[in-house]
């Protein structure tokens, strides 16, 4: 029989398995799946404790409760500073049962009374105490005024070692015991209670207390000393409880933000990770860096990068006009520019008195009906004028002796390469840098006025998120009208989806200005 079995054709049941050929067979039995990702190298189970690859778990569930449960008791375990799961399982009870079973315990203790009095006993403050509490407890049932719930509150910590575990399970023992809440290991339960803690909402420990309502809200877990959103991104990780800070700036009123730092504190390096991680959202980002510190960003993220200085082959116009928005007129805009206009050549020409304004804002009107913009004109159409045209209208002007004079530097003399020209920059990149790092000091606040005017300008003509960010801050803070400028993009840039990001080293460069 041996000699015709070994004859018989191998049956499909006993065929020996193929080895992949095609490629995607070979792919498919070489894949991980999530589970063998995700578990540890080996689990080992033991009355107390379960351990988890380099890692060891122990769970613990909460006993007995006081009396009376103070609010905020859990805040202190929540926000421990170890690595710890928690799981809150409540079950509510049907009130119409627990009534009948609170009318045979009132009975019972108040029998005992009784009894003990009938005995002559001195009363049991205990059973008087009891007796209280379920009456009381009885008649907010019947009123609906409390609900009772079986809940179980389950905690698992982790260490490296045995000793590392137990120095945790004392240090939470003893701040819950200070409150008179006693907890215990799950002996010869751990597998159980560990699966309790998990993500699952499984209770396979249920070690549960009765609670009414008061108490149990006494034991709402959110009370971590947390700044977080549904959405946003990570800024980091919260020194009191190692849990990440997740924090979207586009969620509140506000969009703004300010960083305030000694040098060398790190505020670039964490300005440029909220970069980063912002860019991620598909915001776009727009830098100010009177340091040169962005450019190697912006390469590596494709951005662009402008240099602003004397010799720079990148110019902003700051006679420019944008196109009127549909709830806005083209006289509001050319009145908006014009007052911007009078604020910069106030920072140009070291100050103006009132009536060097007057003179200043009549040139301005009077160069743009040089080049027929008017109110009425469609700006899109239109050619701007540039600084040499306005200095042209200044000279014909009576009193404006002293301004050409103060102003020719920027048209004829060493600085006329800086204002004097055409823009030729764009916004049209998710990310975008100005630096002002080669221009000189005393020009530093013109250019950053300029550099901002133009982001404003360009951020009412096409809404969309965006972070306008300004590094070493205080250098708009030294004037007057910049300062003024900023302040005013900080109160009306939430209207354009515009967040602001402020950074400087000190405080007073703010409250100063």
């Amino acid at each position: 029989m041996a000699l015709l079995d070994f004859l018989k054709k191998s049956s499909p049941e006993t065929l020996a398995p193929v080895a992949p050929i095609l490629p995607e067979q070979i792919y498919k039995q070489g894949v991980l799946e999530l589970q063998d990702v995700i578990a540890p190298s080996a689990l080992k189970i033991t009355p107390r404790e379960l351990n988890l690859g380099d890692k060891i778990a122990r769970t613990f569930f909460v006993m007995s409760y006081p009396r009376v449960l103070t609010d905020s008791w859990f805040a202190p375990i929540i926000n421990l500073d170890r690595v710890l799961d928690i799981s809150i399982f409540v079950h509510p009870i049907d009130s119409a049962d627990i009534l009948k079973k609170f009318q045979k315990k009132v009975a019972e203790v108040q029998s005992q009374i009784m009894a003990r009095e009938e005995k002559g006993l001195v009363r049991d403050p205990v059973l008087d105490t009891a007796y209280r509490d379920l009456e009381d407890l009885r008649d907010q049932l019947q009123q609906a005024q409390e609900r009772l719930f079986d809940v179980g509150v389950y905690i698992t910590i982790y260490g490296a070692t045995t000793e590392e575990l137990d120095k945790a399970e004392s240090e939470i023992k003893s701040m819950l015991e200070s409150r008179l809440i006693y907890v215990k290991p799950a002996l010869f339960q751990q597998e159980q209670g560990f699966k309790s803690v998990l993500p699952l909402g499984r209770d396979e420990l249920s070690v549960n207390s009765k609670l009414n309502s008061s108490p149990l809200s006494s034991i709402f877990p959110f009370v971590s000393f947390d700044l977080t959103s549904d959405k946003g991104i990570l800024y980091g990780v919260n020194r009191h409880n190692a849990s990440l800070v997740l924090f979207d700036r586009f969620s509140l009123e506000n969009y703004n933000s300010v960083i305030f730092a000694k040098s060398g504190s790190g505020k670039s390096y964490t300005t440029k990770l909220e970069i980063l991680r912002t860019l991620m959202f598909d915001t776009e980002v727009i830098v100010i860096d009177p340091e040169r510190e962005y450019e190697f960003l912006s390469q590596a993220v494709g951005g662009r990068y402008f240099n602003i200085s004397l010799n720079s082959e990148h110019h902003i116009n700051p006679f420019d006009l944008a196109p009127p928005r549909e709830d806005e007129s083209a006289a509001d805009v050319l009145r908006s520019n014009i007052v911007a206009l009078v604020g910069m050549f106030r920072i140009m020409l070291g100050g103006l008195s009132p009536e060097e304004d007057a003179v200043i804002d009549k040139a301005i009107t009077e160069t743009y009906a040089l080049k027929d913009i008017t109110p009425d004109s469609d700006f899109s159409q239109v050619e701007p004028p540039l600084l040499s045209d306005f200095e042209l209208v200044l000279a014909g002007m009576q009193g404006s002796e002293s301004l050409v004079q103060r102003l020719s530097k920027y048209t004829k003399g060493t600085w006329s390469g800086f204002i004097n020209q055409a823009t030729n920059v764009d916004l049209n990149k998710r990310f975008v840098v100005f630096s002002v790092r080669d221009m000189e000091d005393d020009l530093k606040p013109v250019a950053m006025y300029l550099i901002t005017h133009f982001i404003w300008n360009a951020v009412r003509k096409n809404l969309k998120k965006r972070l306008l960010v300004i590094d070493e801050a205080w250098w708009m803070m030294k004037s007057e009208d910049t300062a003024s400028f900023l302040y005013s993009m900080a109160k009306r840039g939430r209207k354009y989806y515009l967040g602001l990001a402020t950074i400087t080293q000190d405080v007073d460069d703010f409250l100063k200005s």
